[in-house]
């Protein structure tokens, strides 16, 4: 899946210079997530490094309206860095 920030955003600016497929950036409220770009790191790291560095718990999730295998999101891994 790709992940989703949710209001419990702080916009603590924490996660969008550490996303590999720059695909965090600032929205009207808060971070948001571009889910064409988003691999949950597959490709770079074990983990998202956007929930890792999030001072805030559970606020970056897996968006259930984009689910995606492992091997969906290393295909787009695959496609955005050639």
């Amino acid at each position: 899946m790709a992940l989703l920030i949710t209001a419990k955003c702080i916009n603590c600016d924490m996660c969008e210079p550490e996303c590999p497929n720059q695909a965090i950036s600032l929205g009207e409220m808060i971070y948001e997530i571009d889910v064409d770009r988003c691999t949950e790191c597959v490709g770079h790291y074990d983990v998202p490094t956007c929930q890792s560095v999030c001072p805030i718990d559970n606020t970056i999730i897996s968006d259930p309206q984009h689910p995606e295998t492992r091997e969906a999101l290393w295909e787009k891994f695959v496609v955005l860095h050639p």
